[in-house]
């Protein structure tokens, strides 16, 4: 073999090695203990006949604390129990254009996002079943502020 073809090769498998591993960094992972994110309407269904809160995520693709979230909040045992005892989680992409219904009206997660109010991601929002906004948050929190805010977004409800 001569020289070219030898430095052809060790390209041709750097790339390949390159192309393998940046798609393997990209590919999602399944979370475990994962909430299990539904849709808002029929959140807010399932909310209105089980007397529960909707805890809304708006996210933004590409949020480096959006995915902490997913990957460190979530699936943690205090907020998964916190969830599954008084909450109905919902995911919403804050740039899709996407359709949902919210109380009887089409719109885009884009135009939800904007309603709420959202000015960074993540982005919160803590609702009843009728969609009145109880409480909201801007940004990463760890697991013992989500679970306060989730403890007082219950408190305020109780008390209404």
């Amino acid at each position: 073999m001569n020289r070219k073809t030898i430095i052809g090769i060790f390209i041709a498998v750097f790339i390949g090695v390159f192309i393998y591993f940046s798609f393997s960094q990209i590919t999602p992972e399944e979370i475990e203990n994962a909430p299990e994110w539904m849709p808002l309407h029929v959140a807010m269904e399932q909310a209105a006949a089980h007397d529960r809160l909707l805890m809304i995520d708006i996210f933004e693709v590409g949020c480096r604390f959006c995915r902490q979230m997913d990957r460190e909040v979530y699936p943690a045992p205090t907020i998964r129990a916190i969830l599954d005892r008084g909450f109905y989680p919902v995911k919403v992409n804050g740039h899709s254009d996407n359709y949902l219904n919210f109380n009887g009206e089409e719109m885009t997660e884009r135009q939800f996002a904007s309603r709420m109010g959202v000015t960074a991601y993540p982005f919160i929002v803590v609702m009843d079943a009728d969609g009145n906004v109880i409480d909201r948050r801007r940004g990463y929190q760890d697991v013992v502020g989500f679970a306060r805010f989730l403890n007082s977004a219950a408190e305020k409800k109780s008390e209404s």
